[in-house]
């Protein structure tokens, strides 16, 4: 593609896949297209529950939290909140193993106290995302329990994946998969006598069995479930394990070893089966049905970016978090190739690209980018590169804060089932999950209420420079840099092109249709290069003298371009 080559993130449709719905602005027509237009460039900052502000006292975050705590995204300028799952749960997954997918857990609250923190955001102009987890329940929900107690074949059991055993007796397990988690994706049940019964699937911990969507009691229950909280107000939902929930027919061997991590590009009998599209097509439909701005993102991990567009045709899903650019490298070849393939691949639906840098399941991008003084360097052009690209963007929980990823929590304090089962040789992502620093000078940083002692895990004393409190003021912080991107993204970000521009080796130029230019050196040297126009904002300070800038290492720049 030549240097000055526009990029649409939107198309007229051509290159389609064969059966998908040719719709304009992702299935509305005429005057309801407006409905759709905020999440196509919307800021969503994502709350792990957990670890974003306890009312209660008891170390644990909870709704009455993420309700004081608003005032502090609104002041942040983010469209809407996505927040992890708080629905009735034993907590063997951090709540991703439902129990009653229509109540709040006692841990964070109840659903008044839900309908309370919905009825704030919405008078502060934010929207609220909930997270749905189709592809598994908990082994406490009632179904499981009632599965356990039932007769092979039997009714209650169809709704999961029970299967006999191989070998002999049955004592081998049905396939080869692996869990996500580690060790086996099966276990094997007890019969009511005592003798050794049938296997269940669990792709990912063996408290979190797997539905059986081939089952439609299963797809009856989740459309249940979608009317409940859209009933109560929700604007949307995050899909976890989108790419889940159908399995091949037959349950095919994989024949390797180490299959099952969930970060794979791999072809794989159990991930992105193409029965899930007419899933997403009936609750689209339904979502479609109600009033407002509602969407669904999905967390999908898939081979490439064409498969990912899959999920974003016109009368399936909104939006796709883009694991690709999460795990780009550090590099301008990198970041421009994963930019023009998201583009490139959205693009043939019609649909908005997002973008990603941290979530509550991977390392903290300040860690992955070196950590430290190079690590936060990094990250702050990062956040002026991904906020200047046309889409939406997705903010994980202090990521706005400049954390980084906590390495050497105490063992016994760690909770995630991915470190207790493969023994530790996976650390876990409880890393990322330690408690927000609000304010005060000593852990936990006004997490909680006056006498907080500590909260579930603990947060270094380092944190005390990091707080919400220590960086508000400060207009050199990272709380300041991303709060001014946001301010500023809303005037100068619109537009769906992407030019790329003529730029030195190891540096990005794009502009955008506003008069918005974007420079990142991505190099570790200083360069120089021509002014294009006035710096409204730089991820560290540029010096600008006869219209030459000086642009520092690893330093991302916004200018307003001399025709705007």
């Amino acid at each position: 593609m030549p240097e000055s080559a526009p990029v649409r993130t939107t198309a007229d449709q051509t290159g389609l896949p064969s059966d998908a719905t040719p719709l304009t602005q992702a299935g509305t027509t005429g005057a309801d297209a407006d409905r759709a237009a905020w999440w196509r460039d919307a800021v969503i900052y994502q709350v792990y529950i957990r670890s974003f502000a306890d009312s209660d006292g008891d170390g644990v975050g909870d709704m009455g939290g993420i309700r004081q705590r608003l005032p502090h995204l609104a002041d942040l300028g983010v469209d809407a909140v996505w927040i992890t799952p708080f629905y009735t749960s034993p907590m063997a997954d951090g709540g991703y193993d439902v129990a009653d997918y229509r109540d709040v857990d006692p841990l964070f609250g109840g659903l008044e106290d839900f309908d309370a923190m919905l009825a704030e955001a919405h008078r502060l102009g934010i929207k609220v995302i909930v997270d749905l987890v189709p592809n598994h329940t908990s082994d406490q929900h009632p179904w499981f329990v009632e599965a356990l107690a039932a007769e092979p074949g039997s009714p209650a059991r169809e709704r999961y994946i029970f299967r006999p055993g191989r070998g002999e007796n049955g004592e081998l397990p049905p396939n080869d998969w692996e869990s996500v988690f580690g060790g086996l994706a099966w276990t094997r049940t007890t019969n009511p006598d005592g003798t050794p019964g049938e296997w269940y699937l669990h792709l990912f911990a063996p408290e979190q069995p797997d539905l059986n969507w081939r089952n439609p009691a299963v797809r009856e229950e989740f459309a249940d479930i979608l009317r409940f909280w859209l009933d109560r107000g929700v604007d949307g939902f995050r899909v976890d394990v989108a790419h889940g929930m159908f399995k091949a027919e037959g349950l095919p061997d994989v024949g390797t070893t180490g299959q099952a991590e969930m970060l794979t590009t791999a072809v794989l009998p159990y991930w992105d089966q193409d029965e899930v599209h007419g899933v997403y097509r009936e609750w689209r439909a339904l979502l479609d049905s109600y009033p407002g701005e509602r969407i669904f993102v999905a967390e999908a991990w898939v081979p490439n970016a064409e498969r990912m567009a899959r999920y974003l045709r016109a009368d399936e899903l909104h939006q796709a978090f883009n694991f690709a650019y999460l795990h780009a490298e550090w590099s301008a070849e990198a970041l421009r190739a994963v930019i023009d393939d998201s583009l490139a691949a959205t693009a043939q639906v019609g649909a908005p690209t997002t973008w990603v840098l941290s979530n509550h399941d991977v390392v903290r991008h300040v860690t992955r980018y070196g950590g430290g003084e190079q690590g936060t360097r990094r990250a702050r052009a990062a956040a002026l590169l991904m906020l200047g690209l046309p889409g939406s963007a997705y903010v994980y929980q202090g990521e706005e804060l400049g954390l980084e990823e906590i390495q050497d929590l105490p063992v016994e304090l760690i909770e995630d089932p991915r470190y207790h089962r493969t023994n530790g040789e996976d650390p876990g992502r409880d890393g990322c999950r330690v408690p927000l620093p609000w304010s005060g000078t000593a852990a936990p940083f006004g997490f909680g209420p006056e006498g907080l002692e500590k909260a579930w895990l603990p947060a270094p004393a380092r944190w005390a420079a990091l707080t919400v409190e220590a960086q508000r003021e400060d207009p050199a912080s990272m709380l300041s840099l991303y709060r001014e991107a946001l301010r500023l993204r809303r005037q100068w970000g619109g537009g769906e092109l992407l030019n790329w521009l003529p730029s030195p080796e190891g540096v990005l130029t794009f502009s955008r249709e506003t008069g918005l230019e974007v420079t990142v050196n991505v190099t570790d040297k200083d360069v120089e290069l021509p002014a294009p126009g006035e710096v409204l904002l730089a991820s560290a300070p540029v010096e600008v003298t006869g219209g030459v800038a000086r642009i520092p290492a690893e330093t991302a720049v916004w200018w307003r371009g001399a025709g705007a």
